[in-house]
């Protein structure tokens, strides 16, 4: 019979790896919300006030231009997403680029919803397609960050300044953990739930100017649901971009934001990105001194910071279920099976919510679990 390692000494003292909803910033706690808004209309004083502090707080976190707009918004980033295509999609050629499962689900959307005809340009899990192969005359939809493939953007530099068409940024998983150059973005998504460690259910939609220019002077072709409408007589519809919500937001998902933004505020965007960086370069470490263990993404360049994915040695989908099982039992890993739609692996939120002495203490529980998976 095999020897199996001893269970480690040291759990992690947040065994939050979930890549959403994520981990809840340190110190957070319900009793710590600010209650003033709750049980509140979203359109009482109180409520217009706090739906603006935590749209001003993104802004100044995001260092965003005031040229651009930040809207709250239902559906997460889904929802913010689907809105952006469904109201500014139809002028121009589109095309979609998809390196994972969310990516193919915009390509799904623009093919067989919306029903476009875009180009679509992939790559496999773990890998990027050639951005300079881009026809920047059509809209571009593309995801900064691929959460369910580790895989990113290295930065904006394929967005040429003088593209005719629209860039669309989902960013859900990069917003808040990278430096993103906003004069070359149109339209972003993202969900509090990410690097945040916020809740879900909430999107947040930014429009450059150039987004706000094709909403007031194109009309689309399909019917749009009202939770989508962000055109009133040919204008823009502002107040949704200054707490006035298009749905009724759950003011306590919102209070819950702002906490997470108050939090990130003390430590600056800089400290937030160091914050990811240090913990994904600790899980570099482990995967490092493991041979059984690598990165789905091989290209560090473009391997997310965030939404780690890790490849195991001989793994399938039952020896991974098995781990994370073992690892949720010992309350020494939350989450960590791979994404339902990606190759056999792991996958560890490193974002900055999660603390690098909890990464650290997790490459023995990985040790552990897989050696007891592949024993039973």
């Amino acid at each position: 019979m095999t020897d199996l390692p001893p269970k480690p000494a040291t759990t992690p003292a947040r065994p939050y790896f979930s890549s959403g909803p994520c981990a809840k910033p340190p110190g957070w706690s319900a009793e710590r919300l600010n209650p003033a808004s709750l049980g509140r209309s979203h359109r009482s004083k109180i409520g217009k006030q706090r739906l603006q502090y935590c749209i001003d707080l993104m802004r100044e976190l995001l260092d965003l231009p005031d040229t651009h707009r930040i809207g709250i918004v239902p559906g997460s980033d889904t929802g913010a997403f689907e809105m952006a295509m469904w109201t500014m999609l139809g002028a121009r050629p589109v095309t979609a680029l998809a390196w994972e499962s969310f990516g193919e689900g915009w390509v799904t959307d623009a093919v067989k919803q919306l029903k476009i005809d875009p180009t679509v340009v992939r790559a496999e899990y773990g890998q990027l397609p050639d951005l300079s192969a881009i026809d920047w005359t059509s809209d571009v939809l593309f995801t900064w960050n691929g959460t369910t493939s580790g895989v990113r953007v290295p930065n904006a530099d394929f967005i040429p300044a003088d593209r005719e068409g629209l860039s669309f940024a989902d960013a859900t998983s990069g917003v808040f953990a990278y430096d993103i150059d906003w004069a070359k973005i149109d339209v972003a998504t993202f969900s509090w739930q990410k690097v945040l460690g916020g809740e879900g259910a909430h999107g947040v939609l930014i429009l450059g100017p150039r987004a706000v220019e094709r909403l007031e002077t194109h009309t689309p072709a399909w019917p749009l649901p009202k939770v989508f409408r962000l055109v009133s007589k040919g204008k823009l519809t502002e107040g949704v971009f200054k707490g006035e919500t298009i749905n009724t937001p759950s003011m306590l998902a919102v209070e819950d934001a702002i906490f997470s933004l108050e939090w990130a505020k003390s430590l600056g965007t800089g400290g937030l990105i160091a914050r990811s960086d240090a913990n994904a370069a600790a899980l570099d470490r482990i995967v490092e001194d493991r041979d059984w263990l690598g990165h789905l993404a091989a290209d560090p360049a473009t391997r997310s910071k965030t939404s780690v994915c890790l490849t195991v040695e001989g793994a399938d989908e039952a020896l991974i279920k098995k781990m994370a099982s073992l690892l949720e039992a010992e309350g020494a890993a939350y989450d960590v099976a791979g994404y339902r739609d990606a190759p056999a692996g792991l996958r560890i939120w490193c974002g900055a919510t999660v603390d690098t002495a909890d990464v650290e203490a997790l490459g023995p529980w990985l040790d552990w679990a897989y050696a007891t998976a592949k024993a039973a």
